[in-house]
Parts: structure tokens; C-alpha cells; sequence
């Protein structure tokens, strides 16, 4: 199959070896440039790569553990359609967010997650939370808020206090299904930051809602805290609908 033996990886040499194989043959799959159905061989992840063939089963078993790839000793490696990806995986929602084709709908796909789960999720913040959890998301969204109004929405600092308020909101509720969607949901958090989706001054109301919430958990408002979670989440639902 061309794709994956026509070229020697081209990854950084800084990057451990298995991680740019991952990075490059992930990206391939989920862009489509290697589609649904394709086979190939251990000798062709070797060749094309100069990797032992030790190297080469490491990276299909990834591949298989994110669902991208199945592998038979009569067939060899098959990628797999996208119903079976592990949609939930950093990794996946990465390389979807780097295929232009797919940016859009990765994005919406996974606000529409954020959506369904992270009022319910402040919500029960705002019932269950200690007062160190309180105190700690009060303080993050009084940086955002400096950061935002200092031009520095799109900086590192305030990707690392926006994500990390968010990562809190599912973790203070104490319900390891929200928990567990910590992944996903910072994900498209670093992604928005990474494509140039979020502004160096971010909208007054989004930074509003952002103490709105940290206020109503601190005072244990239940109903408010839902509320304002919904405020945040829908202004980000309306800024990616105004950029399509």
C-alpha cells in the first residue's frame, strides 16, 4: 500500500522513536490518507520507517488499542472504520483537530459533550465540593479574568487556568464518570488554543460566567452554578457556529 511505503518518516529525531511512528501513521488514518480497509505488514511499517521489527508491533498494537488499526496473521493490518475509534482518546482528538476536514465537526462534537455533562457536573460542585475545592476554582477564575483582560487570553497561562478550571469542575463533583472525561474535554480546550481559536481578548461574558460559576459553587448555589456553567458553554457553542 503506497502510504505507508513510499516515504521514510520525516518526525522530529527530538521525539522518542514509537511516538513519532504513532503520531505519523495516526494522523494518516484518521485524516483518511490511509483509508478504511487498507491492509499492510510489519515489513512495511520497517521499511518505511527504518524501525525494528519490535518497534513495528509496539506501534500496530497502539494503533489497535485506539481502534484505528485491527491485525490478523493471515491479513496483516487493517485500518478500521471510524465507528470503532476510541473517540474519547487525547491522541484521537488531536488528530482530528489537525485535519481540516474534520476540525469543524471534532469541535462541535465534543461541545456538544461538554454541553450535556459540565452543567450537571457544576451542579454537583456546588453541592459536594470541600471549601479548599471552592476556594481553588474562585482563584482560577480571578486569573482568567486578569489574563483575559491583559490581552492574554491566547497565552499558555491562560490556556493552563481555563483548562485547568475546567478539568476541577469534573473532578470536585466526586463522580468518576465526570472524571473520566477529563481527557476529552481538555483536549478541545488545548485545541481551540493551538488553531488559533481563541482570542487574545476574550469576550467579557465568557470571562463573566467563568466567576459566575466559581461564585455560585463557593456560596453552594446548586441552580446557579448549573446556570452559569450553561452560560459559558453556550457562548462557546455560538462563537464556533459565528466561525463557520
Amino acid at each position: 500500500m503506497p502510504p505507508i511505503s513510499e516515504k521514510k518518516s520525516t518526525g522530529s529525531p527530538a521525539k522518542p522513536l514509537l511516538e513519532n511512528v504513532l503520531d505519523e501513521l495516526g494522523q494518516e488514518i484518521v485524516s483518511g490518507k490511509v483509508a478504511v480497509g487498507d491492509t499492510f505488514k510489519l515489513m512495511d511499517l520497517s521499511d518505511r520507517f527504518g524501525i525494528s521489527r519490535t518497534v513495528a508491533r509496539e506501534a500496530m498494537r497502539a494503533l489497535e488499542q485506539l481502534g484505528l488499526v485491527s491485525s490478523s496473521r493471515r491479513i496483516g493490518i487493517t485500518v478500521r472504520p471510524r465507528d470503532e475509534w476510541a473517540v474519547f482518546d487525547k491522541s484521537i482528538i488531536r488528530w482530528r483537530l489537525n485535519d481540516e476536514g474534520q476540525r469543524e465537526g471534532q469541535l462541535q462534537s465534543l461541545t456538544e459533550l461538554r454541553i450535556a455533562i459540565e452543567p450537571i457536573a457544576a451542579r454537583s460542585v456546588a453541592l459536594h465540593a470541600s471549601d479548599t475545592e471552592r476556594a481553588r476554582l474562585k482563584e482560577l477564575a480571578t486569573k482568567m479574568r486578569e489574563l483575559g483582560e491583559s490581552g492574554k487570553g491566547a497565552t499558555k497561562n491562560f490556556l493552563d487556568a481555563d483548562v485547568l478550571f475546567h478539568e476541577l469542575i469534573l473532578r470536585y463533583g466526586h463522580n468518576e464518570m465526570f472524571t473520566a472525561l477529563i481527557p476529552p474535554i481538555s483536549a478541545v480546550l488545548e485545541g481551540r488554543t493551538a488553531h488559533g481559536l481563541q482570542p487574545d481578548l476574550p469576550e467579557r461574558a465568557a470571562l463573566d460566567n467563568h466567576d459566575k460559576l466559581a461564585d455560585a459553587i463557593v456560596a453552594r448555589d446548586a441552580d446557579g452554578a448549573e446556570a452559569a456553567s450553561r452560560e459559558i458553554l453556550n457562548e462557546v457553542r455560538d462563537t464556533l457556529s459565528s466561525l463557520t
